[in-house]
């Protein structure tokens, strides 16, 4: 019992960190911890761990709005957007191994760490408000339409290809992106966390509280320390995070 609460609260320590500072889903991190350490089976773990993300990311999502680090208008059309595509992608899942699947996750999330150590984003709110307002919808579909595709058809990585779009793509400055992208995840996580239990079943109760109660917990420390923290800082932590997360994960699951 010990050994289950140690791990749940870790791998909730790992998920609320990238969660709060990069925006990152949990499932990249509890997932593939309840099934190496506690042999939960793979579906069920998903499911514990996109339910561990609606509270992590709700809670990060606050924080960064009452910041005015949230782009709530343009956050809702690309969410929406996600969702539909994200269930047209998955048609295409099977063409992929599932090991593919996690290793891209993973492998994605330490280069992007990587990216914002080496080459930071320093885009300013002054430069975000030069976009048009329709530019800017028209860019969130089209944007939305390639997260949704990629994630469906890949199975992982939703924050991760959230966050390198918004600040890569669409030119968002890393604090407002980080805010959009978890609040977009509070509801792809809770449209996930539903199908999974109504179609797997209850999984262990006792797992599924003690990793949201420990992601909920570090995502809300996380956000806090983002949204005060200056650019160049945000940028070296959020990126020594994500490294961190990313070759911790490759080599468990080795």
């Amino acid at each position: 019992m010990l050994f289950k609460v140690i791990i749940c609260f870790i791998a909730g320590i790992g998920a609320g960190l990238g969660t709060g500072f990069a925006g990152m889903s949990a499932a990249a991190v509890i997932s593939p911890m309840l099934i190496v350490f506690l042999d939960i089976p793979a579906y069920q773990a998903v499911g514990i761990a996109l339910a561990s993300d609606v509270l992590a990311s709700g809670v990060s999502a606050y924080t960064y709005h009452k910041n005015k680090n949230l782009d709530v208008k343009n956050g809702l059309v690309m969410m929406f957007v996600v969702l539909i595509f994200t269930l047209a992608g998955s048609l295409l899942a099977s063409l992929l191994p599932s090991a593919a699947m996690g290793n891209f996750s993973m492998l994605m999330t330490l280069l992007l760490g990587i990216k914002f150590i080496i080459k930071p984003v320093m885009t300013t709110k002054e430069n975000m408000s030069e976009v048009s307002a329709k530019k800017r919808v028209i860019q969130s579909i089209i944007c939305g339409t390639a997260i949704g595709l990629i994630c469906g058809f890949v199975g992982a990585g939703g924050g991760m290809m959230m966050l390198l779009i918004l600040t890569s793509v669409l030119g968002y400055e890393l604090k407002t992106a980080i805010g959009t992208s978890v609040f977009i995840m509070t509801f792809t996580a809770m449209t996930g966390a539903a199908s999974h239990f109504a179609i797997g079943g209850c999984p262990d109760v006792f797992v599924l509280i003690i990793c949201m109660l420990s992601t909920l917990l570090w995502a809300r420390i996380a956000a806090k320390y983002a949204n005060k923290a200056e650019p160049k800082i945000l940028n070296r932590v959020v990126g020594a995070v994500l490294t961190v997360l990313g070759a911790v994960m490759l080599i468990v699951n080795k």
